[in-house]
């Protein structure tokens, strides 16, 4: 589902006009964005959660040589879905 199907199927679901829900979707991106960036964690109901995680710095492998690489320590965001979407994944919901 691309963006503005989504748009419009919340825009249809919520009894919004499509252009009132562009926006609460483009405040729920904003948001979320700016939670992640200041390294909180963020629950979406029974969709899942956004947390932050923190990865050390460690060595790799470059797949087309093969050299050995250092890599840097940096912090990256992990979703964990939530069990409706997981259901909903599996065709259980």
């Amino acid at each position: 589902m691309k963006k503005s199907e989504l748009v419009d199927a919340l825009a249809e679901k919520a009894g919004l006009s499509k252009n009132d829900a562009k926006k609460a979707f483009d405040a729920l991106t904003e948001v979320v964005l700016g939670a992640v960036a200041q390294k909180q964690d963020v629950e979406l109901g029974s969709l899942g959660k956004i947390k932050v995680v923190h990865k050390p710095a460690g060595t790799a492998r470059n797949p087309a040589t093969g050299e050995q690489m250092q890599v840097a320590a940096k912090d990256v965001a992990k979703f964990t879905p939530g069990k409706a979407l997981k259901d909903a994944a599996l065709g259980n919901a």
